[in-house]
């Protein structure tokens, strides 16, 4: 692929400082004082009917199990697949993989919404490419593909047959005389577990705004992971909405569902309402099929290859002369930056230059995506008010080619609710927004997922007690505390995965991949060696923990200067829980340290019960 740099503003065409004094002033007037507080409870019932109730598979009776197991996997979207595939390559296979949706996928199985579509690269997205022989038929694949791709592994790895779905953990409680987790269930089960995984993900409960009024509103409502298409008609691989075009619809959020969601609700819909706080940078989707003859040309190995290249292009530096295998808008500024330095003739730049001119590059491409918003939408007025005034990292890089002109349709209007940093109130009929009440059929709510600092409203979990009666929410109070991300002191045979205390990457489906592969390296030697109970000494967690928090990633970029949202805990400073800490020398380093751990091939820094 011939990937050439972007054509953006010169560095002169930029008043960097009169661009952060806008997107400081844009931050402030969208930040709220509640934080995360402004999101309904769990108790909610509008919410918590969307724990119980799957549209997709219907819920039917069971036996309760009662039954003694190796690992317990608590989740069945990527995270809990890829575990469940590094412990069958492992030796391990006396596993059950838990789940309170109807089917395995995760938030590929609740999101059917029309458009979905993967927002990475799907070539490094979607893992186990070469194993299972397979190439997904464009760039970015639509959701009914990945559905139907994750069905294949799970099939081929034999774990459909294994799973407990529509399935709630309510207690999970280590028994020392027996040296294993006892497992309570919402289906009454009673399973003993030597190990478990906790593989629930980071975004798995639909998350609604606690909006004044939202329960008297007698129209229809859901959230965009529970898709009504006998509502709207359509359905989810063919798009057609025709049942809306005598409704007035409103869908609330303009993240990355929602920029797919709003063309097909802006072609369908009598009236379409799209209520935004915060606009997204949406770039431009080139999407071709994929090309035989590339597909035929790749080598064993090529997608490491290329999921490594993505890391350094979005997320690192780019060494000299690397291609750029990804070019698309996650890799831009990198790629920028290193066009100009070759036109330069590759010159010696220190680490505090190179940070220096990237600064400047994001500045000038987010630039280059306002003027995309003036070259698309004709009204002004609402041209000005899509435009992202933050830096590029601040929300999600989006990219679709229809989202900014559906807004040129006479039947869609933009609700600009930054002023008051969120919707005002909803009645019977509608929603009020300065004032003026707008009468409506249906809301749909892409507010997203639960990204919260409140451990057990993230986990969903009532009960998690480890050695001696302690709470992991006692224990993690005030943060994570680990070795290596993946073990914590007190709760032996117990492995987490997500965004706790470990390396970072853009691709997530390969992070927590190497979680799973690391917690399953532990598993297989503890059941080799006879180990009942395997758990991080105070020592070498406390030792950890001081290492990890010396040379964490300096968070006051987005803590400082981005908008609300879940990347910075709705503006939250002192959250424990920020979801993005991870180990500030970068991904390789941190796999170079675990790996290194494997090697020595002592379970170091570990408390070991025969």
């Amino acid at each position: 692929m011939n990937c050439q740099k972007t054509i953006v503003p010169a560095p002169e065409e930029v008043d960097i400082q009169a661009l952060k004094e806008k997107y400081h002033a844009e931050r402030e007037k969208r930040m709220r004082r509640e934080g995360q507080n402004q999101y309904a409870a769990p108790e909610d019932h509008f919410v918590h009917d969307t724990r119980e109730h799957d549209p997709f598979t219907p819920v039917v009776p069971r036996d309760s199990v009662d039954e003694d197991i190796d690992v317990a996997v608590l989740g069945a979207g990527w995270t809990g697949i890829m575990a469940g595939y590094h412990l069958t390559k492992a030796g391990v296979t006396n596993f059950r993989h838990i789940e309170h949706a109807g089917g395995f996928g995760g938030t590929w199985y609740w999101n059917r919404y029309p458009g979905i579509q993967c927002d990475n690269d799907a070539y490094c997205y979607l893992p186990l490419l070469e194993e299972m022989g397979h190439l997904p038929s464009k760039k970015f694949a639509d959701g009914k593909e990945i559905y139907d791709y994750i069905q294949a592994i799970v099939d081929r790895f034999e774990f459909r047959d294994k799973a407990l779905l529509h399935t709630e953990i309510t207690s999970l409680r280590w028994d020392e005389s027996i040296k294993r987790w006892r497992i309570s269930t919402d289906r009454e089960d009673e399973i003993r577990a030597r190990f478990v995984m906790m593989c629930g993900g980071t975004l798995s409960t639909p998350k609604f705004p606690a909006i004044p009024g939202i329960h008297r509103f007698k129209g229809k409502m859901f959230h965009t992971s529970r898709w009504d298409y006998e509502y709207t008609g359509g359905g989810w691989d063919e798009p057609v909405l025709d049942k809306l075009a005598d409704k007035r619809v409103a869908i609330l959020g303009t993240g990355a569902t929602s920029i797919q969601a709003v063309p097909y609700l802006g072609k369908y819909a009598k009236q379409l309402y799209v209520i935004q706080r915060t606009p997204s940078s949406v770039d431009e989707r080139p999407n071709p099929p994929t090309d035989p003859e590339w597909a035929a040309s790749l080598k064993p190995g090529w997608q490491a290859e290329r999921q490594a290249n993505f890391l350094r292009a979005a997320n690192e530096i780019i060494p000299p002369g690397d291609p750029d295998l990804i070019c698309d808008i996650w890799t831009e500024i990198n790629r920028n930056l290193n066009a100009e330095l070759e036109e330069e003739g590759w010159p010696q730049v220190s680490m505090e230059e190179f940070m220096r001119r990237r600064e400047v590059m994001d500045f000038r491409v987010m630039q280059r995506l306002r003027e995309r918003v003036d070259s698309i939408v004709q009204d002004p007025e609402t041209a000005e008010a899509l435009k992202p005034w933050y830096r590029f990292m601040c929300k999600r890089p989006l990219s679709n080619n229809d989202y900014y002109a559906t807004f040129n349709r006479p039947n869609v209007h933009l609700v600009d609710v930054s002023k008051t940093a969120g919707l005002e109130a909803m009645t019977e009929h509608g929603f009020i927004h300065e004032g003026k009440e707008h009468e409506i059929d249906c809301m749909i709510f892409a507010s997203g997922f639960e990204v919260t600092s409140e451990l057990k409203r993230r986990w969903g979990i009532e009960t998690v007690e480890g050695r001696e009666g302690v709470s992991i929410y006692d224990h993690w109070s005030d943060g994570p505390l680990t070795l290596h991300g993946t073990m914590t002191h007190h709760f032996p045979n117990m492995f987490f995965t997500g965004y706790v205390q470990g390396g970072l990457n853009g691709n997530t489906t390969l992070q927590f991949g190497m979680q799973g592969y690391h917690a399953s390296y532990v598993i297989s030697e503890a059941l080799k060696r006879g180990i009942k109970a395997v758990e991080p000494t105070q020592e070498a967690q406390d030792a950890y923990v001081k290492e990890f928090r010396e040379k964490e990633l300096d968070l006051s970029v987005i803590l400082n200067e981005c908008t609300p949202s879940y990347f910075t805990n709705e503006g939250e400073k002192e959250a424990k829980w920020f979801l993005f800490r991870g180990w500030g020398p970068g991904w390789d380093d941190f796999q170079r340290l675990v790996r290194e751990w494997r090697e020595e091939g002592s379970l170091q820094g570990m408390r070991l019960d025969n």
